[in-house]
C-alpha cells in the first residue's frame, strides 16, 4: 500500500515538474519577445533626428548649421537626417556606432562642448574623427542615397562630371572631397595672415592614392 502511494506521489510530482517546466519556457519566450520589442523600440528611438538634437550641444550648433543645407531642405523635399549620415543601416556596424556614441553622454555630463566656444575649440578634432570613420567605410552612409555607378554625367555640370570621374578613377571616396556639406568646416590655415589654429589644406583635400600604387612599391 505504501509503495502504491509513493508511486502516485511520484507521478503527481513529475506532472507538476513538467507543467512548471512548460510554464517556465512559456514565460521565458514571452520575456524574450518583450525584451526584443523593448530593445528595438529603444534602438529606433535613439535613431531619430529628434533624439540626436535633444541635447543643446547638437541643437544649437550642428543642427543649426545642417538646417541651412540641401540635406535638410531640397527642391524635391527629400531629406537626410542625422542617423542617415551618421548611423549604419546594418545591425553589426550600427551596434558599434551606438556603443561609440555612448561616450557622448559622458561628455554631455562633463559639459565638454556645452558652449559655442568649447564646441568650436574641438570642432577640428570631432570633424577629423568623423572623416576618418567615413574614409574607413568608403563613405558607406553617403552611398545609401548616392550611387556613383548610377551617375548621369550628362545632367551634371562639366566640372562636376570631370571631378567625379577623376575621383572614381583615382580610388577616392565621397568624404575625400565633400567635407563641410552639412556642417561648417573647421578653420583653415593659409600661407598668409595670422595663425587660425585650424587644419592645413591637405586635411581637407588629401592626395588621391592611385590604385595599385602601394603594390608597385
Amino acid at each position: 500500500m505504501n509503495i502504491e502511494k509513493l508511486k502516485r506521489i511520484q507521478a503527481y510530482l513529475l506532472k507538476r515538474v513538467h507543467a512548471a517546466g512548460w510554464i517556465g519556457l512559456g514565460l521565458l519566450f514571452v520575456a524574450g519577445i518583450v525584451s526584443w520589442v523593448g530593445f528595438n523600440h529603444v534602438l529606433e528611438t535613439t535613431n531619430t533626428e529628434a533624439f540626436c538634437i535633444s541635447c543643446h550641444e547638437m541643437k544649437d550648433t550642428s543642427y543649426e548649421e545642417y538646417r541651412l543645407t540641401t540635406h535638410a531642405s531640397s527642391r524635391s523635399g527629400m531629406r537626410a537626417t542625422c542617423p542617415d549620415c551618421h548611423v549604419p543601416k546594418s545591425f553589426g556596424p550600427k551596434m558599434v556606432a551606438k556603443l561609440r556614441a555612448s561616450k557622448d553622454v559622458y561628455h554631455n555630463l562633463l559639459g565638454t562642448i556645452d558652449t559655442p566656444e568649447k564646441f568650436n575649440a574641438r570642432r577640428l578634432e570631432m570633424a577629423e574623427a568623423v572623416w576618418a570613420r567615413m574614409k574607413e567605410t568608403d563613405s558607406r552612409e553617403c552611398r545609401n542615397c548616392h550611387d556613383d555607378q548610377s551617375f548621369d554625367y550628362a545632367k551634371q555640370s562639366r566640372r562636376s562630371a570631370q571631378m567625379h570621374q577623376e575621383g572614381i578613377n583615382a580610388g577616392q571616396t565621397c568624404i575625400d572631397c565633400h567635407k563641410g556639406i552639412a556642417h561648417r568646416l573647421p578653420n583653415v590655415e593659409q600661407s598668409i595672415g595670422a595663425e587660425k589654429g585650424g587644419a592645413t589644406q591637405d586635411v581637407f583635400h588629401p592626395e588621391p592614392v592611385v590604385k595599385g600604387e602601394t603594390k608597385a612599391k
